[in-house]
């Protein structure tokens, strides 16, 4: 098999580079018609992106000339080749079209061959191209992966400002726009999900969290702040359910869901319920994980979250009021009594199914059940709340 012959830049091939120097020109245009005549995706281009394209066909011609004149010489491909057109046209093509789009041009240039190599230089110029060929090609995936690499370097940081806006309160139309450029596409249902971030590289937690969310069908914003991991998830009515699915990067310890809102503008309010339920949850040492942040309303209370106490006078102490004194005195009373019926009934001066019937009452009003020990629990600091906030002087 014979040896492969590599171009000299000497007078031996002064007469194939002259011809090539020469046809360059006709090449890069007969590069284009073949492009427009061959790739859909480059006819429906606009005039400005095709016209990227023919400096960069332009410019691998001249390229592979300024090869076969100095084949010893270390050339920077990429530069020479992809630094005529502007860092957007990897965005404007694909790697799959700009593969299409070097393809063609070496096959312009391979049937070209036999016009432009001096007379018997035929094998020299084609064995030339092919190894110039396999340079482009790495070349190629070079400025791709650059690209790439840049680009997601630029969303992380994105990603990150916004993920820290939804935690300070500073999402606004900015924010929604920073996160439409990610992906996000402002689903109905949104939670926020807070927990310890695993040592080691947060780059690959976050790709654990994407990873997750891809599988559970769920758009996610996501990022390490300081200890902790935090991800904004969208697409699920179920907080608890959203939680589970994506629980797996996060390290020991407890994780909390805040309750979803209907946009990321308004998921400051999951956070912070999430943050409030992250400090209190060690009160609670038997809590679940995840864990719902409206699950730990009563810890959130004692430990001062006003939102919590709000929370629970609102939704259990002013209900139970409006339903009438029975309900407020029974389930004090009931509570009072260590849970019994009897005794409730006996300080009540009623019968025990009376009782029975009113704790059912409390039940349909609140959603908490006075005979589960912790649901009695927070019924219990709901009625101290709202009896604080009863005496407090009116203004």
């Amino acid at each position: 098999m014979p040896e492969p012959v590599t171009p000299r830049s000497d007078h031996t091939h002064a007469a194939t580079l002259k011809r090539l120097e020469k046809a360059s020109g006709e090449l890069a245009a007969a590069a284009i018609a073949r492009m427009d005549e061959q790739l859909p995706w480059y006819r429906a281009m606009p005039p400005e992106h095709r016209s990227w394209i023919g400096l960069v066909a332009q410019a691998g011609i001249a390229a592979f000339t300024e090869w076969f004149r100095h084949p010893g010489t270390p050339q920077a491909i990429s530069t020479d080749v992809f630094g005529t057109a502007p860092r957007e046209l990897t965005r404007a093509i694909t790697l799959r079209q700009t593969v299409e789009m070097v393809r063609t041009t070496i096959e312009v240039m391979e049937t070209a061959i036999d016009d432009v190599a001096a007379p018997g230089e035929e094998r020299v110029l084609r064995e030339a191209l092919l190894v110039y060929a396999r340079e482009i090609a790495f070349a190629t995936a070079q400025v791709y992966a650059q690209a790439a690499e840049a680009r997601g370097a630029w969303d992380a940081r994105l990603e990150s400002l916004v993920v820290n806006a939804v935690l300070s309160g500073e999402a606004d139309e900015g924010a929604l726009s920073r996160a439409a450029a990610l992906g996000w596409s402002s689903p109905d249902h949104v939670c926020v999900i807070l927990g310890t971030a695993p040592d080691g590289d947060s780059e690959l937690t976050v790709e654990a969290i994407r990873r997750a969310a891809r599988h559970a069908k769920l758009q996610v914003l996501t990022g390490v702040l300081g200890d902790r991991l935090i991800v904004v998830a969208g697409g699920s009515p179920d907080p608890l359910k959203a939680a589970k699915s994506l629980i797996g990067p996060f390290a020991r310890g407890p994780v909390v869901a805040g309750p979803v809102v209907g946009d990321l503008l308004a998921a400051n309010s999951s956070a912070q319920a999430a943050v409030a339920g992250l400090k209190a949850c060690g009160a609670w040492q038997d809590a679940p994980r995840p864990v719902l942040a409206d699950d730990l309303l009563p810890e959130r209370a004692i430990a001062g979250d006003p939102a919590a106490r709000e929370q629970l006078v609102e939704e259990i102490y002013r209900p139970l009021e409006e339903a009438g004194s029975a309900l407020l005195e029974t389930l004090s009373v009931y509570l009072e009594q260590a849970s019994s019926l009897e005794g409730a009934a006996r300080m009540l001066f009623v019968h025990p199914n009376t009782v029975r019937y009113r704790l059912r009452r409390v039940t349909d009003v609140t959603g908490w059940s006075p005979s589960d020990v912790r649901s009695a629990f927070t019924l219990r600091i709901a009625l101290i709340l709202g009896r604080l906030t009863e005496a407090e002087p009116r203004s």
